[in-house]
C-alpha cells in the first residue's frame, strides 16, 4: 500500500502541520482523528487495513490531517469565542492548503469527509459549511452541538462552527441544493450517548429538505470495532 508522509508549514495555522496519505487514486477521503487525537491515529487504529482493498485497487484515496483540538474546541484556557476562532482557522488550513494538496495529487473530483466521536464532528461540519466542495460526509459517533465545548457562552461566530444550529437557518437557496446534493451520513449506536443528538441533526436536515442516512448500530457501537465496520459499510470506491 502506498504511504506518505508530509509536513509544511501553514499559514492558515502559524505552525507546521503533519499528515499522512495512503493510496494514489480514487475518491479523496479526507480523514479526521478522534478528539486531540493526531493524523497517525487512523493507521494506529487499523483502519487502513479496514479500507486495504480499496486504496489498494485505486478506487480510494485517504489524506489522514491532524487536529488543533487543543487549540480550539478542547483549549479549555481560551475564551470560548476564541476557540470557534480557531476553529475557522483550521477550516482554512483544510480548505485552502489541504484540499488543492490532494487536488494536486489526484484529479479525481469524488471528495468525502469523514470522522468518528469528535472527528465526525469536523467532517460533519466542514462539509454542511462547504457542500459544494464535497460530495459525502460520514460522521461515526459524532456530536453535532458544539455548545457542549464552550461553557456555556455562545456567539454567532460560534453558531457558524455549530452544525445543530445553522442547518435551521440556512435560507440561501444556492446552498440548499447543494446540500441535497451531498450523501450525509450519521451512524452511531442505539446507546451512544449521542444518539439524540443524531436524532436531532437528521431531522432539522429533512425539515430543510436536505436528504440523509442516519444509521442506527446495535448497542454502544462507540470505539474503533465499530467504526471499521461503518467505514467498510458506508464508504465506498469511486472512479
Amino acid at each position: 500500500m502506498n504511504r506518505e508522509y508530509h509536513r509544511w508549514y501553514s499559514p492558515s495555522l502559524g505552525r507546521d502541520m503533519e499528515m499522512l496519505v495512503f493510496g494514489w487514486g480514487g475518491a479523496r477521503l479526507l480523514v479526521y482523528p478522534t478528539s486531540m487525537g493526531r493524523y497517525f491515529e487512523w493507521e494506529d487504529r487499523g483502519m487502513m487495513d479496514a479500507l486495504g482493498d480499496q486504496i489498494r485497487g485505486g478506487h480510494l484515496q485517504v489524506f489522514c490531517v491532524d487536529s488543533v483540538d487543543a487549540e480550539s474546541w478542547y483549549a479549555r484556557w481560551k475564551h470560548p469565542h476564541d476557540r470557534a476562532v480557531r476553529q475557522g482557522q483550521y477550516e482554512d488550513y483544510i480548505l485552502r492548503e489541504v484540499l488543492p494538496f490532494s487536488s494536486s495529487r489526484n484529479g479525481n473530483s469524488y471528495l468525502i469527509a469523514a470522522g468518528a466521536s469528535f472527528g465526525a464532528y469536523h467532517a460533519v461540519n466542514i462539509g454542511l459549511r462547504n457542500p459544494w466542495v464535497f460530495n459525502r460526509v460520514l460522521g461515526m459517533s459524532g456530536l453535532y452541538d458544539i455548545r457542549e465545548q464552550t461553557d456555556g457562552y455562545y456567539d454567532d461566530t460560534i453558531a457558524a462552527q455549530n452544525p445543530s444550529h445553522y442547518i435551521s437557518t440556512i435560507d440561501d437557496h444556492g446552498r440548499l441544493e447543494a446540500l441535497r446534493r451531498m450523501d450525509v451520513i450519521l451512524a452511531t449506536g442505539h446507546d451512544d450517548s449521542f444518539v439524540e443528538n443524531n436524532r436531532y441533526l437528521s431531522r432539522i436536515l429533512w425539515e430543510k429538505g436536505i436528504g440523509n442516512a442516519l444509521r442506527l448500530w446495535d448497542g454502544w457501537a462507540h470505539d474503533w470495532p465499530w467504526w471499521k465496520d461503518m467505514v467498510r459499510a458506508y464508504i465506498g470506491g469511486h472512479d
